[in-house]
């Protein structure tokens, strides 16, 4: 039995990936180690989806293979080749082949190299997990996406969509919920179109969810707004559930059609503003995050100043920024590339904007008071969120998992500051 080292990189399916794994090594004999110092095996859930991600992954194997490795997650599976390169002894783990992990630890702790990146028959659901946060749990929904971004590793890493039955997941909310989490996240490449395989879809899925009569609250992940059309009605009303964060995360990535055909992403700008006006309409305060590509092969200063325009028009509270970076094996990667320091200038116009309307989003809680669930420890202090999922601290300490009711007193570009109200 060995103490084994574990660190994950990424999106939410990839943290909730580490948890499956880290639960499938305790159920398995072994334990989990404090640090890579006294581990006798490391291993690390990779992220590939940009050039500084993928970057900081060399790093780490370069680091970590001082010791026997496994080199789980993305990475591998889309770029083989790299590993291999930095960490030529590391045995490999695809993001589907998490029901192999035991075959592969025995393997590399008797000093053999093991490969496991052919996608299993294995569901995500239901299998044994060692929590990253007590009181947040992680499900993911599905695997795969039905898009073929041309920017994107994804579908190289995780393949064809493969949604998980709703009746799994319900019965691991409950479980979670009953083993003391407070929040519940839906998680999955592109939440949009869970369920189009097995004849069901998203609302559907949160409606279910929401039905259960216990105190927890319902985050829904990421979702590609080209399937928004097809499930936006049903959104709104299975959003009406009080347990369900009144929060969209909606990757636009660029103002202009254009743009948005040559990436391949199936959606109109439009689609992005109709989905934001509909939901700030019908819940008044709701908080919309969403991410934005700048400096893509083909985007024109037109094309990026219809991105500046659609993000002043539509104010989203979350920006998640990046600069366009080649991934090795997508469309895009063979496209001329845009000079380094156009892509760096037309950043830092996007990134001065996305901080002056957050402040500007901010703003408008001043004065707000209701209850705050207290879920995540940041920088030593216990953080919470209302309902619409906006961040809150106050100067005080609090449990993780405690509700209380507050007053905002203060806010910043970066989230709400408030006050306990008796």
């Amino acid at each position: 039995m060995a103490k084994i080292w574990v660190e994950a990189y990424g999106c939410s399916a990839s943290f909730a990936d580490s948890e499956m794994i880290s639960g499938l090594i305790v159920n398995g004999g072994h334990t989990l180690a404090q640090s890579t110092s006294d581990s006798d095996l490391n291993l690390i859930v990779t992220c590939s989806v940009k050039d500084a991600t993928a970057n900081k992954m060399v790093n780490r194997i370069k680091k970590l293979s001082s010791k026997p490795l496994i080199v789980a997650g993305c990475l591998p599976k889309a770029e083989r080749i790299t590993v291999e390169k930095f960490g030529p002894h590391a045995s490999m783990l695809g993001p589907n082949s998490i029901g192999k992990t035991l075959d592969v630890i025995d393997f590399t702790l008797r000093g053999k190299k093991r490969i496991e990146l052919v996608d299993s028959d294995t569901s995500k659901v239901g299998l044994p997990k060692v929590r990253l946060n007590p009181v947040v749990g992680i499900i993911e929904i599905a695997s795969g996406c039905k898009s073929a971004c041309t920017f994107c590793q994804t579908k190289l890493s995780k393949g064809d969509l493969r949604s998980y039955r709703v009746g799994d997941i319900v019965r691991q909310v409950k479980h979670d919920v009953d083993d003391g989490c407070k929040e519940i996240w839906l998680s999955s490449t592109d939440n949009g179109c869970y369920g189009f395989d097995i004849g069901i879809d998203l609302p559907g899925l949160i409606t279910a969810v929401g039905e259960i009569n216990q105190d927890f609250m319902i985050r829904v992940g990421m979702m590609n707004p080209m399937y928004m059309p097809r499930i936006r009605d049903g959104l709104l009303e299975a959003f009406e559930n009080d347990r369900v964060f009144k929060f969209l995360h909606i990757p636009v990535q660029s103002g202009s059609n254009r743009v948005l055909k040559e990436m391949k992403r199936g959606h109109t700008s439009q689609v992005f503003k109709d989905t934001n006006e509909k939901f700030q309409k019908k819940f008044g305060k709701f908080t919309i995050s969403t991410d934005i590509i700048v400096g893509f092969p083909s985007e024109s200063e037109d094309d990026f100043e219809r991105t500046v325009e659609l993000i002043k028009e539509t104010r989203p509270d979350v920006i998640n920024l990046s600069r366009y970076s080649a991934r090795p094996g997508t469309k895009a990667s063979k496209m001329k590339q845009l000079d380094v320091s156009e892509i760096k200038r037309r950043s830092k116009i996007i990134f001065e904007l996305a901080k002056k309307i957050a402040y500007e989003r901010n703003k408008e809680w001043l004065g707000w008071k209701g209850e705050v669930l207290f879920d995540e420890t940041s920088d030593g202090a216990i953080k919470g969120r209302n309902f619409a999922y906006k961040p809150v601290v106050i100067d005080e300490e609090k449990k993780l998992g405690e509700k209380i009711k507050v007053e905002i007193i203060k806010t910043t570009q970066y989230g709400l500051h408030g006050k306990t109200l008796s």
